[in-house]
Protein backbone atom coordinates (compact mmCIF):
# COMPACT_ATOMS: atom_id res chain seq x y z
CA UNK A 1 0.00 0.00 0.00
CA UNK A 2 1.62 3.61 -0.61
CA UNK A 3 2.17 5.36 2.51
CA UNK A 4 -0.74 8.37 1.21
CA UNK A 5 -3.06 5.27 1.29
CA UNK A 6 -1.76 3.90 4.48
CA UNK A 7 -2.24 7.00 6.56
CA UNK A 8 -5.44 7.97 5.45
CA UNK A 9 -6.65 4.38 6.75
CA UNK A 10 -4.93 4.92 9.97
CA UNK A 11 -6.16 8.36 10.39
CA UNK A 12 -9.97 7.62 9.04
CA UNK A 13 -9.90 4.71 12.03
CA UNK A 14 -8.94 7.37 14.55
CA UNK A 15 -11.62 9.43 13.78
CA UNK A 16 -14.06 6.76 15.37
CA UNK A 17 -12.51 7.21 18.65
CA UNK A 18 -12.79 10.58 18.78
CA UNK A 19 -16.38 10.75 17.63
CA UNK A 20 -17.16 9.49 20.96
CA UNK A 21 -15.78 12.05 22.64
CA UNK A 22 -17.84 14.26 20.65
CA UNK A 23 -15.13 15.58 18.80
CA UNK A 24 -16.01 18.06 15.73
CA UNK A 25 -19.68 18.33 17.39
CA UNK A 26 -22.73 17.07 16.66
CA UNK A 27 -24.56 18.86 13.53
CA UNK A 28 -27.74 20.77 14.56
CA UNK A 29 -31.09 19.36 14.29
CA UNK A 30 -32.99 21.39 11.38
CA UNK A 31 -36.33 22.21 12.67
CA UNK A 32 -39.57 20.38 11.16
CA UNK A 33 -39.56 16.77 9.40
CA UNK A 34 -36.18 15.25 9.77
CA UNK A 35 -34.22 13.22 6.40
CA UNK A 36 -32.49 10.19 7.88
CA UNK A 37 -29.57 8.89 5.55
CA UNK A 38 -28.51 5.37 6.07
CA UNK A 39 -25.36 4.02 4.11
CA UNK A 40 -25.23 0.97 2.31
CA UNK A 41 -22.62 -0.86 -0.22
CA UNK A 42 -25.16 -2.51 -2.45
CA UNK A 43 -26.43 -0.70 -5.27
CA UNK A 44 -28.72 -3.88 -6.03
CA UNK A 45 -31.71 -3.21 -7.76
CA UNK A 46 -33.69 -5.66 -5.53
CA UNK A 47 -32.33 -5.04 -2.52
CA UNK A 48 -32.30 -1.11 -2.36
CA UNK A 49 -36.15 -1.86 -3.58
CA UNK A 50 -36.77 -3.71 -0.56
CA UNK A 51 -35.03 -1.17 1.73
CA UNK A 52 -37.50 1.76 0.41
CA UNK A 53 -40.38 -0.34 1.10
CA UNK A 54 -39.88 -0.70 4.59
CA UNK A 55 -39.19 3.22 5.16
CA UNK A 56 -41.83 3.79 3.05
CA UNK A 57 -43.88 1.73 5.67
CA UNK A 58 -42.17 3.60 8.16
CA UNK A 59 -43.06 7.06 7.21
CA UNK A 60 -46.73 5.94 7.03
CA UNK A 61 -47.03 6.45 10.75
CA UNK A 62 -44.22 8.75 11.74
CA UNK A 63 -45.08 11.65 10.28
CA UNK A 64 -41.90 13.52 11.34
CA UNK A 65 -39.99 11.82 8.66
CA UNK A 66 -39.62 13.62 5.26
CA UNK A 67 -37.41 10.76 3.97
CA UNK A 68 -35.31 7.73 4.41
CA UNK A 69 -32.38 7.76 1.98
CA UNK A 70 -30.43 4.99 1.34
CA UNK A 71 -26.57 5.77 0.12
CA UNK A 72 -24.99 3.40 -1.68
CA UNK A 73 -21.17 3.24 -1.46
CA UNK A 74 -18.87 0.57 -2.99
CA UNK A 75 -17.76 -2.22 -0.61
CA UNK A 76 -14.06 -1.38 -1.37
CA UNK A 77 -14.16 2.16 -0.14
CA UNK A 78 -17.08 1.68 1.78
CA UNK A 79 -15.34 1.88 5.44
CA UNK A 80 -12.88 4.56 4.81
CA UNK A 81 -15.78 6.84 2.85
CA UNK A 82 -17.83 6.01 6.19
CA UNK A 83 -15.28 7.64 9.02
CA UNK A 84 -14.05 10.23 6.24
CA UNK A 85 -17.59 11.42 6.40
CA UNK A 86 -17.68 11.11 10.16
CA UNK A 87 -14.53 13.12 10.42
CA UNK A 88 -15.79 16.23 7.91
CA UNK A 89 -19.23 16.34 10.50
CA UNK A 90 -21.53 14.84 8.24
CA UNK A 91 -22.15 11.17 9.79
CA UNK A 92 -25.06 9.08 8.56
CA UNK A 93 -27.99 8.88 10.94
CA UNK A 94 -27.49 4.76 10.47
CA UNK A 95 -24.91 3.03 8.76
CA UNK A 96 -23.98 -0.69 7.86
CA UNK A 97 -20.93 -1.77 8.95
CA UNK A 98 -18.44 -4.58 7.74
CA UNK A 99 -17.62 -7.49 10.00
CA UNK A 100 -14.32 -6.63 10.01
CA UNK A 101 -14.87 -3.10 11.22
CA UNK A 102 -16.85 -4.24 13.75
CA UNK A 103 -14.60 -4.46 16.93
CA UNK A 104 -13.29 -0.73 15.92
CA UNK A 105 -16.84 0.68 15.94
CA UNK A 106 -18.01 -0.97 18.74
CA UNK A 107 -14.30 -0.82 21.09
CA UNK A 108 -14.17 2.98 19.91
CA UNK A 109 -17.84 3.93 21.05
CA UNK A 110 -18.90 5.49 17.93
CA UNK A 111 -22.40 3.76 17.92
CA UNK A 112 -25.13 4.08 20.13
CA UNK A 113 -26.46 1.99 22.39
CA UNK A 114 -30.12 0.11 20.93
CA UNK A 115 -30.86 -2.69 22.57
CA UNK A 116 -33.70 -1.72 24.49
CA UNK A 117 -35.60 -0.61 21.53
CA UNK A 118 -35.17 -3.31 19.32
CA UNK A 119 -38.08 -5.57 18.80
CA UNK A 120 -38.03 -8.64 20.95
CA UNK A 121 -34.49 -8.78 21.61
CA UNK A 122 -34.46 -11.95 23.38
CA UNK A 123 -34.63 -13.93 19.97
CA UNK A 124 -31.39 -12.62 18.89
CA UNK A 125 -28.56 -15.42 18.66
CA UNK A 126 -25.87 -14.95 21.98
CA UNK A 127 -23.08 -16.53 19.28
CA UNK A 128 -24.41 -14.28 16.58
CA UNK A 129 -24.88 -10.78 18.10
CA UNK A 130 -21.22 -11.56 20.08
CA UNK A 131 -19.06 -9.29 17.49
CA UNK A 132 -21.16 -6.17 18.18
CA UNK A 133 -21.93 -6.08 21.90
CA UNK A 134 -19.61 -4.89 24.67
CA UNK A 135 -20.24 -4.55 28.17
CA UNK A 136 -23.67 -6.42 28.12
CA UNK A 137 -24.88 -3.65 25.46
CA UNK A 138 -25.63 -4.29 21.91
CA UNK A 139 -24.14 -1.10 19.44
CA UNK A 140 -25.36 -2.84 15.68
CA UNK A 141 -27.93 -5.48 14.83
CA UNK A 142 -26.42 -8.47 12.87
CA UNK A 143 -29.05 -8.35 10.04
CA UNK A 144 -27.21 -10.58 7.73
CA UNK A 145 -25.44 -13.18 9.12
CA UNK A 146 -24.55 -15.37 5.97
CA UNK A 147 -22.38 -18.79 6.26
CA UNK A 148 -21.04 -19.14 2.35
CA UNK A 149 -21.73 -22.00 0.48
CA UNK A 150 -20.15 -23.83 -2.99
CA UNK A 151 -22.39 -22.73 -6.16
CA UNK A 152 -21.98 -25.93 -8.62
CA UNK A 153 -22.68 -25.42 -12.60
CA UNK A 154 -24.27 -29.38 -12.28
CA UNK A 155 -23.96 -28.36 -16.61
CA UNK A 156 -20.51 -28.09 -16.60
CA UNK A 157 -19.59 -30.99 -14.09
CA UNK A 158 -21.72 -33.91 -15.63
CA UNK A 159 -20.41 -32.33 -19.34
CA UNK A 160 -16.58 -32.65 -17.70
CA UNK A 161 -17.86 -36.44 -16.44
CA UNK A 162 -17.80 -35.26 -12.96
CA UNK A 163 -19.80 -36.92 -9.99
CA UNK A 164 -22.78 -34.68 -8.70
CA UNK A 165 -21.77 -32.66 -5.96
CA UNK A 166 -25.03 -33.34 -4.02
CA UNK A 167 -24.81 -37.13 -4.07
CA UNK A 168 -20.84 -36.75 -2.92
CA UNK A 169 -22.56 -34.53 0.16
CA UNK A 170 -24.34 -37.61 1.24
CA UNK A 171 -21.98 -40.34 1.12
CA UNK A 172 -19.26 -37.74 2.93
CA UNK A 173 -17.26 -37.50 0.03
CA UNK A 174 -17.38 -34.25 -0.40
CA UNK A 175 -13.88 -32.98 0.24
CA UNK A 176 -11.55 -29.90 -0.99
CA UNK A 177 -9.67 -32.46 -2.93
CA UNK A 178 -12.02 -33.68 -4.59
CA UNK A 179 -13.38 -30.54 -5.41
CA UNK A 180 -10.56 -28.78 -6.76
CA UNK A 181 -10.05 -32.32 -8.68
CA UNK A 182 -13.64 -31.72 -10.59
CA UNK A 183 -12.56 -27.89 -11.01
CA UNK A 184 -9.54 -28.99 -12.87
CA UNK A 185 -11.28 -31.10 -15.02
CA UNK A 186 -13.99 -28.76 -16.12
CA UNK A 187 -10.95 -26.16 -16.61
CA UNK A 188 -9.61 -28.90 -19.16
CA UNK A 189 -12.49 -28.75 -21.15
CA UNK A 190 -12.29 -25.09 -21.78
CA UNK A 191 -14.21 -23.58 -18.81
CA UNK A 192 -13.43 -22.09 -15.40
CA UNK A 193 -12.96 -24.49 -12.30
CA UNK A 194 -13.34 -22.85 -8.77
CA UNK A 195 -14.02 -19.14 -8.20
CA UNK A 196 -14.26 -16.86 -5.46
CA UNK A 197 -16.30 -13.91 -6.65
CA UNK A 198 -14.68 -11.38 -4.31
CA UNK A 199 -11.53 -12.60 -4.82
CA UNK A 200 -10.67 -12.72 -7.96
CA UNK A 201 -8.06 -9.81 -7.83
CA UNK A 202 -6.21 -11.68 -5.25
CA UNK A 203 -6.52 -8.85 -2.81
CA UNK A 204 -9.74 -9.47 -0.35
CA UNK A 205 -7.70 -12.42 1.54
CA UNK A 206 -10.13 -12.54 3.98
CA UNK A 207 -12.18 -14.89 1.99
CA UNK A 208 -9.87 -16.98 1.49
CA UNK A 209 -10.74 -18.53 5.47
CA UNK A 210 -14.05 -20.00 3.25
CA UNK A 211 -10.91 -22.40 2.22
CA UNK A 212 -7.97 -22.40 5.24
CA UNK A 213 -10.95 -23.15 7.61
CA UNK A 214 -11.31 -26.86 6.28
CA UNK A 215 -7.83 -26.80 7.75
CA UNK A 216 -8.11 -25.47 10.81
CA UNK A 217 -6.37 -22.77 9.91
CA UNK A 218 -6.77 -18.71 11.18
CA UNK A 219 -4.97 -15.71 10.53
CA UNK A 220 -4.24 -14.83 14.49
CA UNK A 221 -4.86 -16.24 17.69
CA UNK A 222 -7.83 -15.86 19.31
CA UNK A 223 -7.39 -13.04 21.86
CA UNK A 224 -6.03 -11.67 18.41
CA UNK A 225 -2.66 -11.25 19.80
CA UNK A 226 -0.34 -14.01 17.91
CA UNK A 227 0.05 -13.97 14.08
CA UNK A 228 -0.58 -17.72 13.31
CA UNK A 229 -0.60 -16.71 9.46
CA UNK A 230 2.46 -19.35 9.34
CA UNK A 231 1.27 -21.49 11.55
CA UNK A 232 1.74 -25.60 9.82
CA UNK A 233 -2.23 -25.51 9.34
CA UNK A 234 -1.97 -22.28 7.36
CA UNK A 235 0.83 -23.31 5.50
CA UNK A 236 -0.62 -26.61 4.52
CA UNK A 237 -3.57 -24.83 3.27
CA UNK A 238 -2.22 -22.02 1.58
CA UNK A 239 0.42 -24.89 -0.30
CA UNK A 240 -2.75 -26.79 -1.23
CA UNK A 241 -4.64 -23.18 -2.63
CA UNK A 242 -1.54 -22.34 -4.17
CA UNK A 243 -1.34 -25.76 -6.52
CA UNK A 244 -4.39 -25.54 -7.50
CA UNK A 245 -4.31 -21.96 -8.74
CA UNK A 246 -0.59 -22.16 -10.58
CA UNK A 247 -0.12 -26.57 -11.10
CA UNK A 248 -4.08 -27.72 -11.24
CA UNK A 249 -5.37 -24.65 -12.59
CA UNK A 250 -8.45 -25.70 -10.78
CA UNK A 251 -8.81 -21.95 -9.93
CA UNK A 252 -8.28 -19.06 -12.22
CA UNK A 253 -5.03 -17.32 -12.03
CA UNK A 254 -4.42 -13.57 -10.94
CA UNK A 255 -5.66 -10.91 -13.54
CA UNK A 256 -8.38 -13.34 -14.23
CA UNK A 257 -12.25 -12.23 -13.89
CA UNK A 258 -14.78 -14.96 -14.23
CA UNK A 259 -18.32 -14.86 -14.20
CA UNK A 260 -20.17 -17.73 -12.45
CA UNK A 261 -23.97 -16.53 -13.30
CA UNK A 262 -22.82 -16.12 -16.68
CA UNK A 263 -22.28 -20.17 -17.08
CA UNK A 264 -18.71 -19.45 -17.21
CA UNK A 265 -17.43 -21.38 -14.38
CA UNK A 266 -17.96 -24.77 -12.55
CA UNK A 267 -18.04 -23.80 -8.77
CA UNK A 268 -18.16 -21.00 -6.91
CA UNK A 269 -17.99 -20.20 -2.94
CA UNK A 270 -20.68 -17.46 -2.66
CA UNK A 271 -23.59 -16.77 -0.29
CA UNK A 272 -27.35 -16.98 -0.33
CA UNK A 273 -27.38 -13.54 -1.33
CA UNK A 274 -25.87 -14.38 -4.55
CA UNK A 275 -28.80 -17.10 -5.46
CA UNK A 276 -30.95 -14.25 -7.35
CA UNK A 277 -28.11 -13.51 -9.83
CA UNK A 278 -28.99 -17.10 -11.12
CA UNK A 279 -33.22 -16.73 -11.65
CA UNK A 280 -33.06 -17.08 -15.15
CA UNK A 281 -29.46 -18.64 -15.00
CA UNK A 282 -28.93 -20.69 -18.01
CA UNK A 283 -28.07 -24.09 -16.79
CA UNK A 284 -28.28 -26.89 -13.79
CA UNK A 285 -26.80 -25.24 -10.46
CA UNK A 286 -27.21 -26.44 -6.94
CA UNK A 287 -25.91 -25.07 -3.85
CA UNK A 288 -23.71 -27.15 -1.07
CA UNK A 289 -22.29 -26.75 1.79
CA UNK A 290 -18.31 -25.82 1.90
CA UNK A 291 -16.19 -29.33 1.21
CA UNK A 292 -14.22 -30.69 3.87
CA UNK A 293 -11.34 -30.12 4.71
CA UNK A 294 -8.63 -32.25 6.86
CA UNK A 295 -9.74 -31.03 9.81
CA UNK A 296 -13.83 -31.96 8.67
CA UNK A 297 -16.57 -29.84 8.62
CA UNK A 298 -16.70 -26.18 9.31
CA UNK A 299 -18.34 -23.29 8.31
CA UNK A 300 -17.61 -19.37 7.29
CA UNK A 301 -19.65 -16.92 8.41
CA UNK A 302 -19.75 -13.23 6.73
CA UNK A 303 -21.61 -10.85 8.48
CA UNK A 304 -22.86 -7.26 8.70
CA UNK A 305 -24.48 -5.11 11.11
CA UNK A 306 -26.78 -1.84 11.14
CA UNK A 307 -25.99 0.71 13.88
CA UNK A 308 -26.94 4.15 14.87
CA UNK A 309 -24.13 6.76 14.59
CA UNK A 310 -24.07 8.52 17.92
CA UNK A 311 -23.08 12.13 16.22
CA UNK A 312 -26.14 11.76 14.24
CA UNK A 313 -27.76 14.79 14.35
CA UNK A 314 -31.24 12.76 14.78
CA UNK A 315 -29.74 9.14 16.69
CA UNK A 316 -33.14 9.12 18.72
CA UNK A 317 -35.30 9.12 15.48
CA UNK A 318 -32.65 6.87 13.94
CA UNK A 319 -32.81 4.54 16.45
CA UNK A 320 -36.17 4.41 16.62
CA UNK A 321 -36.45 3.54 12.74
CA UNK A 322 -33.58 0.45 13.35
CA UNK A 323 -35.99 -1.11 15.38
CA UNK A 324 -38.90 -0.73 12.79
CA UNK A 325 -36.17 -2.11 10.10
CA UNK A 326 -35.22 -4.93 12.20
CA UNK A 327 -38.40 -6.27 13.69
CA UNK A 328 -39.65 -9.31 13.61
CA UNK A 329 -41.83 -8.68 9.93
CA UNK A 330 -39.32 -6.76 8.66
CA UNK A 331 -36.44 -9.24 9.62
CA UNK A 332 -38.56 -12.04 7.54
CA UNK A 333 -38.58 -9.79 4.54
CA UNK A 334 -34.65 -8.91 4.60
CA UNK A 335 -34.28 -13.06 4.76
CA UNK A 336 -34.89 -13.30 1.06
CA UNK A 337 -31.32 -11.91 0.97
CA UNK A 338 -29.54 -11.47 4.53
CA UNK A 339 -29.94 -14.36 7.26
CA UNK A 340 -31.18 -13.06 10.15
CA UNK A 341 -29.95 -13.10 13.82
CA UNK A 342 -33.23 -14.41 14.93
CA UNK A 343 -33.59 -17.85 16.52
CA UNK A 344 -37.58 -17.66 15.33
CA UNK A 345 -36.96 -16.78 11.84
CA UNK A 346 -33.90 -19.52 11.36
CA UNK A 347 -35.98 -22.43 9.57
CA UNK A 348 -35.75 -23.88 6.61
CA UNK A 349 -39.72 -23.57 5.99
CA UNK A 350 -39.40 -19.93 7.16
CA UNK A 351 -36.39 -19.45 4.76
CA UNK A 352 -37.86 -21.09 2.01
CA UNK A 353 -40.74 -18.95 1.99
CA UNK A 354 -38.31 -15.35 1.44
CA UNK A 355 -35.81 -17.71 -0.74
CA UNK A 356 -38.28 -19.54 -3.56
CA UNK A 357 -34.80 -19.93 -5.49
CA UNK A 358 -33.54 -22.57 -3.10
CA UNK A 359 -34.58 -25.73 -1.40
CA UNK A 360 -35.62 -26.40 2.32
CA UNK A 361 -32.81 -28.74 2.34
CA UNK A 362 -30.07 -26.64 0.73
CA UNK A 363 -30.90 -24.06 3.22
CA UNK A 364 -30.72 -26.06 6.35
CA UNK A 365 -27.13 -27.81 5.06
CA UNK A 366 -25.58 -24.07 4.09
CA UNK A 367 -27.69 -21.71 6.18
CA UNK A 368 -29.00 -23.30 9.53
CA UNK A 369 -26.31 -25.98 9.99
CA UNK A 370 -23.77 -22.99 9.33
CA UNK A 371 -24.46 -20.42 11.51
CA UNK A 372 -24.73 -23.29 14.20
CA UNK A 373 -21.37 -24.36 13.52
CA UNK A 374 -19.15 -21.37 11.67
CA UNK A 375 -16.74 -19.06 12.57
CA UNK A 376 -16.97 -15.16 11.29
CA UNK A 377 -14.48 -14.25 8.86
CA UNK A 378 -11.13 -13.00 10.62
CA UNK A 379 -11.68 -9.50 12.07
CA UNK A 380 -9.21 -7.24 14.05
CA UNK A 381 -9.06 -4.15 15.74
CA UNK A 382 -7.39 -1.68 12.97
CA UNK A 383 -8.49 -3.96 10.60
CA UNK A 384 -8.24 -1.54 8.13
CA UNK A 385 -4.54 -1.38 8.09
CA UNK A 386 -4.48 -5.40 8.61
CA UNK A 387 -6.39 -6.19 5.35
CA UNK A 388 -3.48 -3.67 3.15
CA UNK A 389 -0.48 -4.99 4.77
CA UNK A 390 -1.36 -8.68 5.15
CA UNK A 391 -2.59 -8.00 1.08
CA UNK A 392 0.68 -6.41 0.62
CA UNK A 393 2.77 -9.11 2.08
CA UNK A 394 0.54 -12.16 0.13
CA UNK A 395 1.66 -10.76 -3.44
CA UNK A 396 4.43 -12.42 -3.89
CA UNK A 397 2.78 -15.41 -3.00
CA UNK A 398 0.51 -15.46 -6.44
CA UNK A 399 3.03 -16.45 -8.75
CA UNK A 400 4.58 -19.83 -9.64
CA UNK A 401 6.97 -21.18 -7.84
CA UNK A 402 6.15 -19.25 -4.74
CA UNK A 403 7.62 -20.21 -1.65
CA UNK A 404 4.38 -20.70 0.53
CA UNK A 405 6.36 -20.53 4.23
CA UNK A 406 8.87 -17.91 3.42
CA UNK A 407 5.60 -15.65 2.13
CA UNK A 408 3.87 -16.55 5.32
CA UNK A 409 6.30 -15.77 7.86
CA UNK A 410 6.85 -12.39 5.94
CA UNK A 411 3.48 -11.91 6.77
CA UNK A 412 3.48 -12.67 10.25
CA UNK A 413 6.96 -10.65 10.38
CA UNK A 414 4.81 -7.72 9.09
CA UNK A 415 1.66 -7.92 11.21
CA UNK A 416 2.80 -9.20 14.66
CA UNK A 417 3.78 -5.49 16.03
CA UNK A 418 0.15 -4.49 15.08
CA UNK A 419 -1.62 -7.41 17.07
CA UNK A 420 -0.37 -5.95 20.36
CA UNK A 421 1.11 -8.85 21.46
Amino acid sequence: MRPLGKLAAVAALSVLAVSACGGGGTPAQSAGPKTLRMTVWTASEPHLTLLNEIAAEYKKTHPEVAEIKFESIPAETYTTTLTTQIAGGNPPDLAWILEGSAPDFVASGALAPIKAKLDNAADLIPSVTKLWEKDGELYAYPFSTSPFGMFVNTDLLEDAGQDDPADLVKSGEWTWEKAMAMSAAVAKKGKAGLVIPDFDDYKNWTNLSTIWGGWGASAWSADGKTCTFNSPEMVEAMTFFHKSVFTDKAVPGPGTTVDFTAGDAAMAVSQISRAGTLKEAGFGWDLVPLPKGPKGEYAVIGQAGVGVLKRSPNAELATDFLAFFTNQANSAKLAQFFPPPRQSLLTAETLAKSNPLLKQEQLQQVVIEGIGKGVVKPTHTGQEELLQTVRTALDPLWKPGADVKAVLDGVCAKIQPMLGA
